[in-house]
């Protein structure tokens, strides 16, 4: 381990798995990586001592590498509000629990939702290095989004500005006369993917990446849900153009790198929704961090706290 680097414990807990490491900083590597199964039918009192125990375990490495850690950065697939508190529990249920007062007793800690530290990572270290504005997206299971303005990923009030395709869209239609709901995350996220591929073609697809490659081998139902999906993100894409005005467009998760008829229908749809013409050309680029892009942020998200230099 370098000598010049900053170290800090980074925990990623999701839906699928809690993943954790030291993560040097300013460079963002990573060492002594830990992964364990989150299995969050058990509730969110057993998540939260699974995740406590993964911190000590990557103290216990620190320790053994004379490494000194400035701090614990948690991220999870929540709510979190401007006090480090869990305020949703779609998929982990910590929220209630003392999540970041049980971390703090192990070490400085910051609890942070998964996008603002995927955001922070991106803007910091990845697709976005060197810019002041960048809009982030994740999209996969869900989809979300960040504002990240001079290296801060912007929270809002709340902490709840992030919701970019749960809530839905009241629309009339014009035929029949009846109200629709619809939400974004329910036509273009990868479970709705597989369920509209399913319903149009009567196949039993189980994941995104089977819809996308039938796409990308010529299937005319795959191409229609596929390209209709990207169509209605980057209207999405482009509403947040308009209302933020980024320098940069910033996609990621597993949809969002998977290229193919669902970016170039997204990209072409996101500068179609662009109101104003000097901004319709603005890059639209993939996150180029990969899966561990959170851990590397929640780590960013304790430096910011502590004051560290490392963080530009």
């Amino acid at each position: 381990m370098a000598e010049a680097e900053r170290w800090a414990i980074g925990l990623d807990v999701g839906g699928t798995k809690i993943a954790g490491a030291l993560v040097g900083l300013p460079a963002g590597s990573l060492s002594a990586r830990r992964a364990i199964p989150t299995q969050p039918e058990r509730g969110g009192r057993a998540v939260l001592d699974d995740a406590l125990g993964l911190a000590r375990q990557l103290l216990e490495a620190a320790a053994a590498a004379s490494v000194t850690v400035m701090g614990i950065g948690v991220s999870v697939c929540e709510l979190v509000d401007l006090a480090g508190n869990v305020t949703s529990g779609q998929t982990v249920a910590w929220d209630g629990l003392p999540v970041l007062a049980e971390f703090s007793r192990l070490a400085p800690a910051i609890v942070e939702s998964d996008v603002r530290a995927h955001a922070l990572a991106e803007a910091s270290l990845g697709a976005g290095q060197g810019r002041r504005l960048c809009v982030f997206a994740t999209v996969g299971t869900g989809i979300s989004s960040c504002l990240v303005q001079d290296g801060r990923p912007y929270a809002g009030a709340r902490g709840n500005a992030l919701v970019l395709a749960s809530s839905p869209l009241s629309l009339p239609c014009p035929v029949c006369g009846n109200t629709h709901w619809p939400a974004l995350e329910e036509f273009a996220s990868g479970p709705a993917l597989v369920t509209r591929f399913n319903t149009l073609s009567g196949r039993q697809a189980t994941r995104a990446e089977e819809v996308l490659a039938a796409a990308e081998a010529g299937d005319t139902e795959a191409q229609s849900v596929v390209r209709s999906a990207g169509q209605a993100l980057g209207a999405g894409l482009g509403w947040l153009v308009n209302v933020l005005d980024p320098e940069v467009i910033i996609v990621g998760g597993g949809l969002g790198s998977a290229g193919g008829l669902y970016w170039d229908s997204l990209v072409r749809s996101t500068r179609e929704h662009i109101w104003a013409e000097a901004g319709r050309g603005l890059p639209i680029l993939q996150a180029s961090l990969g899966p561990d892009a959170a851990l590397a942020g929640a780590a960013l998200t304790i430096a910011q706290l502590m004051g560290s230099a490392v963080v530009a």
